[in-house]
């Protein structure tokens, strides 16, 4: 399955493009799925049919869903409850009952993490488009399986599960009560979904589309983005400019000066798919397709991080990050033993690195032609003679 990520600025119109993109795949004979986890029916405003918790056909091979993240997150307390209520017993809490729950920030973010599991392992459809919200809380929701499975990994590592059978006697040696089973069976279940989610972001097969207009924001604002994906090794398979004034529009009129603004930033985005303002806000499958979106490329196109062995020319091996829009001064590099710490302007990812070079020390890098490229020597202490 094809899985198509839209996110853009704040007002981008991106869930309008969510829909037109859905709306043509659909049309042209694909099975396809759009989903949102917007509180407020944007996305049903847009298709012209009403989306709730259960998955909506709109028409012929279109099926829209907006899973509902207050019942996700009622079902998410009750079950941990259920299965923590020996503790909870021990130190006197009270339960919560489901009707006086209401979700916490970033519950959405998970349902729709959740949902995007869910219709990726169902394999109903053949291209899955998402709502993502605006680009800064989405590059925080990409990000978000990969780091929690870390912490999890530090906190509860796997080792220490192995020592389950003896917990029970350490209690009572101790007389004390020992962590319940359920806190390892619950990690390791919640270790499980986040990476089934992180496998359908890393998959060939996933890929962002950009939404902005045309403008310095929108510039600044696509910069940013284009730099968080790639440190999330995200390839983007469009740049959508969206709602531009017709170039007749630059020279009178009382739109003049953000049409000039419009048409400057679009000869800098070089190969932006142009999406014309219709005058009004799009509703309905007519206004969808009067929407000249780009069709999606059904070809994958994978971000690639390349170790290049320069070791018979220069003694290293050199590791290859792209980071485009990425500046010298803002960049920031940590070796803490098998993982690299990499910041890039607001955006920070620990990598593990790969096999190869963890038997290796750092020996400088470079920025060059928006491409970090890290030299690896290897230790002569960790590298096997005769390589």
């Amino acid at each position: 399955m094809r899985t198509l990520l839209i996110t853009g600025p704040g007002g981008s119109g991106r869930t309008t493009i969510a829909a037109a993109t859905a709306h043509h795949a659909a049309a042209g004979g694909i099975r396809t799925l759009v989903l949102s986890a917007d509180r407020s029916d944007t996305l049903g405003a847009a298709l012209g049919t009403r989306t709730g918790t259960s998955p909506v056909r709109v028409a012929p091979r279109l099926t829209a869903w907006r899973p509902d993240a207050a019942a996700g997150f009622r079902d998410d307390l009750t079950g941990f409850q259920d299965r923590a209520a020996t503790l909870l017993d021990l130190v006197g809490a009270s339960r919560l009952d489901p009707e006086e729950v209401t979700p916490l920030p970033g519950a959405e973010e998970l349902t729709l993490l959740r949902a995007l599991r869910d219709a990726a392992l169902a394999e109903a459809h053949d291209l899955l488009v998402v709502d993502l919200p605006p680009a800064p809380r989405a590059l925080a929701l990409l990000a978000l399986p990969e780091e929690l499975r870390r912490y999890l990994r530090r906190l509860l590592p796997p080792e220490r599960q192995a020592a389950r059978a003896l917990r029970p006697m350490l209690g009572r040696l101790a007389g004390v009560p020992m962590p319940a089973e359920q806190l390892y069976e619950t990690t390791a279940r919640w270790d499980l979904e986040l990476a089934a989610v992180e496998a359908v972001l890393a998959d060939r097969r996933t890929a962002v589309r950009l939404v902005a207009e045309p403008g310095p924001a929108g510039a600044d604002a696509v910069r940013d983005a284009r730099l968080g994906l790639a440190l999330r090794a995200l390839p983007v398979e469009a740049l959508v400019a969206n709602r531009v004034l017709p170039e007749e529009a630059a020279h009178a009129g009382p739109l003049t000066g953000i049409a000039a603004q419009q048409h400057k930033v679009l000869g800098e985005w070089s190969g932006a798919a142009t999406v014309a303002h219709l005058g009004h806000d799009p509703r309905g499958a007519e206004d969808l397709g009067a929407l000249a979106v780009p069709a999606v490329n059904p070809a994958a196109s994978p971000v690639e991080w390349p170790v290049v062995d320069r070791l018979a020319q220069d003694g290293v091996l050199v590791w290859h990050i792209p980071l485009p829009g990425a500046i010298r001064e803002e960049l920031d590099l940590v070796r803490r033993g098998d993982e690299l710490v990499v910041s890039a302007g607001p955006f920070r990812r620990i990598v593990a690195l790969p096999s190869v070079l963890r038997r290796c020390g750092v020996d400088g890098a470079a920025l060059r032609d928006g491409e970090l490229c890290v030299r690896f020597a290897p230790d002569p202490g960790l590298w096997p003679r005769g390589q």
